[in-house]
């Protein structure tokens, strides 16, 4: 069976698949050259997937060189099972994430937060719906679903043990409270878990794209910083992965570019005022391997843009809880 979203919901997706799709279409035809792009993003994937065990074996000799390590997670289990060792192993009683589709894959939170730590969310998205108990209903826009007044109904319950007992209507009074909330937990984080748009064969960084900087909070303050990704992302080269940047906020937003694009390299060196004493890097498997050899394959080339979404009629009617997934 297939329940329609309430039509308020319907309709208020509706004119926000619009806007993106009204964006992206602009910020298209502002680059003449997006087709040829894209065909050049496609043809760069299609080599990678060909050689994939290649780049990946490169990527990890590129992190250990750089004072990362690497863990291979065959499964979502294997995953969880990593990042809880890690943690538990700094002693780690508060974690401060960034977006992460792979630790929502991995079902990461609860398995954390059943090892007695505290596990906050600090995309803005992100941190609604774990307020409200909820997985994400877009890839890009995770509370899309979630008009503003339920947004104050849960800041209104959640944020009084912080002392804010006045209940904030206006969209800048709720995101400068979140704001002030969230400070807090970057300040006094242990661990920083993100997730990664790309990986970098050539120099076994990590590129993390993002609109709030909190990927940057979470990646520099706290003195361990995890990333999660799936092994699909990785790229050979910067070259590669300036091509994927032309084509990525376009295509998800109608950006030209996002306005944090931040590339990790290996945790703190001698010479950086900054950055975390431990960098690891978990990549999960968890069937694509599989996909490499199926009628699949061609699913690993996805970047994660949404446009998919910002142009699906029937997930403009059914939303993207009704899925099922993950990735909708």
């Amino acid at each position: 069976t297939r329940a329609l979203l309430d039509p308020q919901l319907r309709d208020a997706l509706s004119r926000t698949q619009a806007g993106f799709g009204g964006n992206r279409a602009l910020a298209v035809e502002a680059l003449p050259e997006f087709e040829q792009i894209r065909a050049h993003a496609r043809t760069v994937k299609n080599h990678t997937l060909e050689h994939l065990d290649y780049y990946l074996e490169q990527f990890e000799e590129r992190v250990i060189e750089a004072g990362g390590q690497v863990h291979w997670a065959k499964t979502p289990e294997d995953g969880r099972r990593i990042i809880a060792g890690i943690c538990e192993r700094v002693e780690a009683r508060s974690v401060i994430k960034g977006k992460s589709m792979v630790s929502e894959e991995m079902a990461l939170n609860p398995a954390l937060e059943a090892a007695g730590m505290e596990v906050v969310e600090t995309d803005l998205g992100e941190y609604i719906i774990q307020l409200a108990g909820e997985p994400p209903s877009h890839i890009i826009a995770p509370a899309i679903h979630k008009t503003k007044n339920q947004v104050s109904d849960l800041f209104e319950k959640h944020h009084k043990r912080y002392g804010y007992s006045e209940r904030v209507t206006s969209v800048g009074d709720i995101v400068n409270e979140a704001r002030k909330v969230l400070r807090d937990k970057f300040q006094n984080a242990d661990v920083g878990i993100t997730g990664a748009n790309f990986l970098v064969a050539e120099t076994g960084s990590t590129v993390l794209v993002t609109n709030e900087g909190n990927g940057d909070l979470s990646s520099m303050l706290p003195r361990v910083h995890i990333v999660t990704a799936g092994i699909e992302k990785v790229l050979p080269t910067l070259d590669d992965v300036s091509t994927m940047l032309r084509l990525l906020a376009r295509s998800a937003t109608g950006q030209e570019f996002s306005c944090y694009t931040s590339f990790f390299t290996g945790p703190k060196g001698a010479a950086d005022d900054n950055g975390p004493d431990e960098f690891h890097i978990v990549l999960l498997d968890n069937g694509r391997t599989e996909m490499l050899g199926n009628e699949f394959r061609e699913m690993l080339r996805c970047i994660r843009c949404g446009s998919c979404l910002n142009h699906c009629p029937v997930y403009g009617s059914i939303g993207g809880h009704a899925y099922g997934s993950v990735y909708s």
